[in-house]
């Protein structure tokens, strides 16, 4: 690249107590550039990206800002010298309106007195830059995750970065949005800003990237121009291994059927009928805002139930009751594992035990060694990554957190039924192809299993059967045969 870096790493390492996060990492990032990290999770991307803003100090190594040592002791400190973050968890302040936070912490004002005419005027002016419709006045609590992710953006906007890092800015994103993210992005580049662009996604790596940085195990381990390498260059060096195949063969047979629904309607969805057999993987696809997701909540009781019947091998499922839906075998993985999946502040035995705990206990007595045998058994099965079942869930990786979740609906002795919302959203790419490979397994020892994924190829790559949902309603079913990129794309728009 011509010109000076305005960031330059060299040599970094961070070592914290017994792990090695950065093994000797150089890194140049040039005004006017789309820089994109691919890496598994735990490859020290965020390691990195944490350093570069602030959050972490480095342990041996150098870090330049245009040419002179970067100073940097805290994140206020990367703020104030054009460096700031959008990560993919959302770091807004519900409470307030969305111009406070924007401008959060430096508010214009005169005498003492908040200019609020120029915060919600200014605001609107970034809202317009990402492309979202809302007036600035109005609460964070009242956007949708991906209106509050554009926000995101725009605050950052608002503090004109030189480097702006992009932690998965699209997980929440619908097609429309991204496009606005990407345009935005374009406008950016033109300034001179450089993006540090972090994503799994690595299709959104090739339309947006002029150069990429492969990470693996604390190193980075290749680095090149995006258009001199392509998707099976990067994954392999990803990995560390060739993956001849991201999705398992489709060799399932199909039992009787597990899930019956009929008429299914709530306040978001309206007379869905479809149904699930034994063996069988079903997948619903859609644009964000489609119903997908609400179904889910609908068929878990979950959300109230104004019309509509739900059949687990035949009987019929009270409504209205999650407790009703979980003893008649059916589990739900939730599309967001951090706010309605997980429980942070507990171990990864406790998140894998939650859902079964009548199966290790009596009389309100947890029997301890029973549930460590059986929590360690799927830690194994599943090859989560973790120390021990002691560990707190939330230091595992976000591949490894799913596969958590996972675990407590198959420590359930009479599940009959699994539910997966998002089953890889934001894990890296090896271990998608470790959860699918497991799904196919699950299938194939007779569970049934509905899936809800935003991603075209992993519907197409996983599915026996799919149906497309648009503005709350059924628009189609396909076999595995019948169904394209296409066709599904249609369904979903016309």
């Amino acid at each position: 690249m011509a010109g000076q870096a305005v960031i330059q790493i060299r040599n970094m390492h961070k070592t914290f107590p017994g792990v090695h996060a950065l093994k000797g990492v150089d890194l140049d990032l040039y005004p006017g550039e789309v820089h994109a990290l691919v890496g598994e999770n735990g490859a020290g991307k965020s390691t990195l990206i944490k350093i570069i803003s602030g959050a972490y100090t480095f342990t041996e190594g150098t870090y330049l800002i245009n040419g002179q040592d970067a100073g940097i002791k805290n994140t206020i400190d990367a703020i104030q010298k054009g460096i700031s973050v959008i990560y993919q968890e959302l770091n807004l302040v519900p409470s307030l309106s969305i111009a406070e936070n924007i401008f959060f912490g430096r508010l214009p004002s005169k005498l003492g007195r908040v200019l609020w005419s120029e915060v919600y005027a200014g605001a609107q002016k970034y809202l317009v830059m990402v492309g979202l419709s809302v007036k600035s006045a109005m609460k964070v609590q009242y956007l949708s995750v991906a209106q509050q992710q554009l926000v995101e953006i725009a605050k950052s906007l608002a503090l004109d970065s030189k480097v702006i890092i992009m932690d998965e800015p699209t997980s929440a994103l619908s097609p429309k949005e991204i496009k606005s993210l990407f345009e935005v992005i374009v406008k950016l580049k033109a300034k001179g800003v450089c993006i540090m662009y972090v994503s799994h996604k690595l299709e959104e790596i090739f339309e947006l990237s002029d150069r990429i940085s492969v990470f693996r195990d604390g190193a980075r381990v290749g680095a090149m121009l995006t258009g001199e390498t392509d998707q099976q260059c990067l994954i392999e060096m990803m990995v560390g291994r060739k993956l001849s195949d991201m999705f398992p063969e489709h060799n399932r047979i199909f039992g009787d059927t597990v899930l019956e629904v009929t008429g299914l309607t709530t306040d978001k969805v309206t007379d869905l009928n479809f149904h699930v057999k034994r063996g069988e993987i079903v997948g619903f696809s859609g644009l964000m805002g489609a119903g997908r997701s609400e179904m889910t909540r609908g068929l878990f009781g979950a959300d109230k139930r104004s019309a509509g019947h739900v059949f687990i091998n035949g009987k019929e499922v009270e409504k209205d009751s999650t407790g009703a839906a979980h003893a008649a075998g059916m589990g739900l993985v939730t599309e967001n594992r951090k706010t309605e999946g997980l429980l942070p502040n507990l171990s990864v035995k406790k998140n894998i035990s939650i859902a079964s705990l009548n199966q290790f206990s009596k009389l309100f007595h947890i029997f301890p060694r029973r549930e460590d045998t059986e929590s360690n058994t799927l830690v194994d099965k599943l090859r989560i990554k973790t120390p021990s079942v002691e560990q707190l869930v939330t230091k595992l990786s976000g591949g490894n957190q799913q596969k958590v979740l996972l675990s407590r609906w198959l420590m359930k002795e009479n599940l009959k039924l699994l539910i997966i919302d998002e089953p890889t959203r934001g894990i890296d790419v090896g271990a998608k192809s470790e959860i699918y490979t497991l799904m196919d397994m699950l299938a194939k020892q007779g569970l049934a299993i509905l899936m809800v994924s935003s991603e075209l190829p992993e519907i197409l790559g996983m599915c026996d059967r799919i149906y497309v949902m648009k503005n709350g309603k059924i628009t189609g079913e396909f076999n595995r045969e019948e169904a394209t990129e296409t066709v599904l794309l249609e369904k979903a728009i016309s």
